[in-house]
């Protein structure tokens, strides 16, 4: 990897590994105070925005210097990661059928949310 390369990659993967500590404190926080269903739907929902975070990552990072390139490869990844999270979703009504929705999507906003905040702090 170049040297440029490998300075935009740093901070992206640090920004994805700072939202899947936070996903996993709050899918523990939930699994302790809302018992184990509430607690692993928390996690599955946080776990699919930090799936689709990665994806994005490692689409992003293999980029170009050249501006439209650049552009072309975030557009790229932002529909790849939307792609991927939309079918986690389905997949995750279709296997986890137990799952206490309510916390499955606020493990997503949480993920989703520290992802924004990672970004302020990276």
């Amino acid at each position: 990897m170049s040297d440029s390369k490998q300075n935009i990659a740093k901070p992206v993967y640090k920004v994805v590994a700072l939202q899947l500590a936070i996903v996993i404190t709050f899918a523990t926080v939930t699994l302790f105070f809302g018992g184990s269903v509430k607690g692993w739907s928390a996690a599955v929902g946080g776990a699919i925005a930090v799936i689709g975070s990665m994806t994005y990552a490692m689409l992003v990072v293999r980029g170009s210097s050249d501006a439209k390139k650049a552009f072309r490869a975030h557009v790229r990844a932002e529909a790849v990661k939307m792609f991927i999270t939309a079918v986690l979703f389905v997949l995750a009504l279709v296997l986890f059928q137990s799952a206490a929705w309510l916390w499955l999507i606020l493990g997503f906003a949480v993920a989703t949310l520290a992802y924004w905040f990672s970004l302020l702090a990276v």
